[in-house]
C-alpha cells in the first residue's frame, strides 16, 4: 500500500534513487513514477519534496557535487604527488564504471539540449570545478617536474575532463570498462614527467594501475 513521506522522512532515499537512475537511464529515461513505485510511495510524496523534476535535477547536480568535492579534498590529502593525483582521479570514473553508471553530470551533459536553464547552470558550474581543480594539479605538477604537457594547464585540464567523460561513454557501450582503463592509463603515461618516471625505474618499474 502507497504512503505519503512524512516531513521527517529524508529526501535522500529519492535522491539517491534518482541519481541511479539517471546514472543508468538518463534524465528524460525515468519519471516520478518509477520513483514511486520503487519507494512504494504516491508520486504526491515526491512531489512535497521536490516540487518539479527541474528541482529535483538541480538537486541531484548539486548533491553530486559535494560528494565530488569531497573526493577530490581527500585525493588531495592522501596522494604522494600532482601524477599520483590525476591516477586518483581517473580512478573515481573507473570505480563509477565498475558499479554498472555512469558519471551523473557526464549523463546529464549529453542530454543538455533538452535540460532546463536552471539545471544547465549548476551543471556547468560541476565541470568547472573539475577543470579548475584539474587546472591546479597540472600546473603545479609541470612546476615539480611530475607532470609533462605543452600549452596552457586549463586547455589540458578541458582535454583530460572531456577524453574521461568520453572514454567513459565508448566503455559503456562496449560493455567493457577495461576500455576506459586502458585509455585513461594512455593519457596519463603520456603527461608523466621526469621526476614520476625517475622514481619508478628507481622502484623497479612505472607502469601506470588504475585497477
Amino acid at each position: 500500500m502507497q504512503q505519503l513521506l512524512q516531513p521527517g522522512d529524508t529526501a535522500q532515499r529519492i535522491l539517491g534513487i534518482a541519481s541511479r537512475l539517471v546514472q543508468t537511464r538518463g534524465f528524460n529515461g525515468f519519471s516520478y513514477a518509477d520513483i514511486a513505485a520503487e519507494l512504494q510511495v504516491t508520486k504526491a510524496s515526491l512531489h512535497y519534496h521536490f516540487p518539479s523534476k527541474t528541482e529535483l535535477g538541480r538537486r541531484l547536480i548539486e548533491r553530486y557535487e559535494r560528494n565530488f568535492v569531497e573526493a577530490l579534498q581527500g585525493i588531495d590529502r592522501e596522494a604522494a604527488g600532482d601524477f599520483d593525483r590525476l591516477a586518483r582521479y581517473a580512478r573515481i570514473y573507473a570505480g563509477v564504471l565498475a558499479d554498472g553508471q555512469m558519471c551523473l553530470c557526464g549523463m546529464l551533459a549529453a542530454e543538455h539540449a533538452t535540460l532546463p536553464e536552471a539545471m544547465r547552470e549548476v551543471l556547468q558550474h560541476y565541470f568547472d570545478i573539475n577543470e579548475h581543480w584539474l587546472a591546479g594539479v597540472l600546473r603545479r605538477g609541470r612546476k615539480a617536474d611530475e607532470l609533462r604537457f605543452e600549452g596552457a594547464p586549463r586547455e589540458v585540464a578541458t582535454m583530460l575532463l572531456g577524453a574521461f567523460e568520453g572514454a567513459m561513454m565508448l566503455a559503456r557501450s562496449y560493455g567493457d570498462p577495461r576500455r576506459f582503463t586502458r585509455a585513461a592509463e594512455r593519457l596519463l603515461a603520456d603527461l608523466r614527467g621526469p621526476a614520476v618516471a625517475g622514481a619508478g625505474r628507481a622502484r623497479g618499474g612505472s607502469k601506470l594501475h588504475l585497477h
